[in-house]
């Protein structure tokens, strides 16, 4: 027997019907259950791009999750307004006696979540919410003196030791489709309704919703053997391409980890590993809030004495450094929203440690323009470039952005699909132009400073400064 005749089930963060933690217990506990998805203006009104791509990859989603609840017989109800008074409204409205959620683990999505059941417990609703984007969450893993772990290695062996089938099982949904409400179809209101734009979407090339995240994960799924040995080179095509599927639940983290184990081999225990650290910035955020709002995590870095050149930052966030690989990585981010998770490392450390700008402009920088942003990877990633981070980087290792462009696009491959003024420009010289013979400028048609800029460091003495930058503080 049900326990509630009538619930709400609000989407977020979760924008599928198959292993969903909370539709699952929604439809279990209830007679009938509501879907809703709300466009909060409290986040859209911080977005400055009204042809942001992620408010498009949502709407696309939500209109494939519609055209899946309609094949049952029910409807997405799709919200505009702040999501604080529009979940309270709808659940009144509907009469329903509970609302289903999952967890999300921001520190403003905590703070809109206690309001809202603040709201619904002043009118009677309960307010449910589950565990469903992470494996394990917030003090799920400890050490053994009931502290977070503060390096990767230990908490990614401890991760390990837990699993078993039971954290990998599947929310099977469709068993109870039939508690679905039934209601007439709503169509999702079109993007300009929300105040947005189409967006070059299409440039990611990345599909959307639950169909589109199953054509990713089967195609990764035939090259996952071989992860291990290509994911580093970004002219290859050897990574998932899952994380923005990750990032908006169009896809079960559980599905992932639960293949990856059972697959086997390097390039799975890679991958797995991959979705471990994931978890891992999760669960520094959920104990060190104070992440989200600019804090290192050592403390002693909080107050770096960057230069904080506008001029370098702007030739760094338009792709005019000088640096071809660099480049390359910052035209990949402005044109698709992508940006290969190598080039995140490289790109970040190039922006701190060369052209010594707080981390803090590029962490902002890649929240406005990455399609997958999370602010718990982002903030871990950028914390890790700067050194200033859990278990990052050492301060003293700076990358070399030429050595790396030599080991990881080695033939240019990926320079010249998005810095085309090199196109003709040797291997020989690719990683470096500016270090070619002006006769040889000439026989490829480049002139270095006129059709390609010259850098705007010498890396050598960037890294010499930067050495002294962090032995001060340290």
């Amino acid at each position: 027997m049900s326990h509630y005749s009538h619930t709400l089930c609000w989407f977020r963060r979760d924008l599928r019907l198959h292993d969903h933690a909370a539709l699952y217990q929604a439809l279990k506990q209830s007679a009938s259950v509501h879907c809703a998805f709300v466009f909060d203006t409290d986040i859209l009104d911080k977005l400055d791009d009204k042809q942001d791509r992620r408010v498009e990859f949502i709407w696309h989603s939500l209109r494939e999750l519609n055209k899946n609840l309609q094949q049952q017989g029910s409807t997405l109800q799709v919200l505009h307004g702040k999501a604080t008074e529009e979940i309270p409204r709808l659940a009144s409205e509907l009469g329903v006696q509970a609302v289903f959620s999952n967890h999300d683990y921001e520190p403003d999505a905590l703070l809109r979540d206690a309001v809202v059941e603040s709201a619904l417990r002043k009118v009677g609703i309960a307010f449910h919410h589950y565990k469903d984007q992470v494996i394990f969450e917030q003090s799920e893993i400890l050490t053994g003196s009931g502290k977070p772990y503060s390096v990767f290695t230990p908490y990614k062996n401890a991760w390990l030791k837990k699993l078993d089938d039971f954290y990998l099982h599947a929310y099977p949904t469709e068993r109870n489709f039939s508690a679905l409400a039934l209601c007439s179809p709503k169509p999702v209101p079109e993007l300009d309704n929300f105040g947005f734009l189409p967006s070059n979407l299409n440039a990611s090339e990345i599909p959307t919703g639950e169909s589109g995240a199953k054509e990713l994960f089967d195609d990764f799924s035939k090259r996952l053997a071989q992860y291990r040995e290509t994911r580093d080179f970004p002219a290859l095509n050897g990574g998932s391409y899952l994380s923005t599927h990750l990032r908006f639940g169009t896809l079960s983290i559980r599905q992932l980890a639960s293949h990856a184990c059972h697959c086997g081999g390097a390039g799975a225990q890679t991958w797995l590993s991959e979705l471990i650290w994931r978890e891992f910035y999760q669960m520094l955020l959920h104990h060190h809030p104070q992440l989200a709002y600019g804090q290192t995590f050592k403390s002693q870095f909080n107050s770096l004495a960057f230069t904080n050149s506008p001029d370098k930052y702007s030739s760094w966030c338009e792709a005019r450094t000088g640096y071809p690989l660099i480049d390359a990585a910052m035209r990949q981010l402005n044109q698709t929203g992508l940006m290969h998770n190598r080039l995140r490392m490289i790109t970040a450390s190039f922006l701190v440690k060369d052209l010594h700008i707080d981390w803090r402009w590029g962490e902002r920088y890649f929240a406005r323009h990455l399609l997958d942003f999370d602010l718990a990877a982002n903030n871990g990633g950028w914390q890790w470039a700067a050194s200033t981070g859990c278990d990052a980087q050492p301060w003293f290792r700076i990358f070399n952005p030429i050595t790396q462009s030599k080991n990881f696009d080695a033939e240019g491959q990926f320079i010249r699909r998005y810095v085309p003024e090199l196109t003709h420009c040797p291997n020989k010289w690719i990683h470096a132009p500016w270090l070619m013979p002006a006769i040889e400028q000439q026989r490829c048609g480049i002139v270095m400073g006129h059709d390609y800029p010259n850098p705007i460091v010498d890396h050598s003495l960037a890294r010499t400064q930067t050495l002294a930058l962090y032995q001060h503080t340290v």
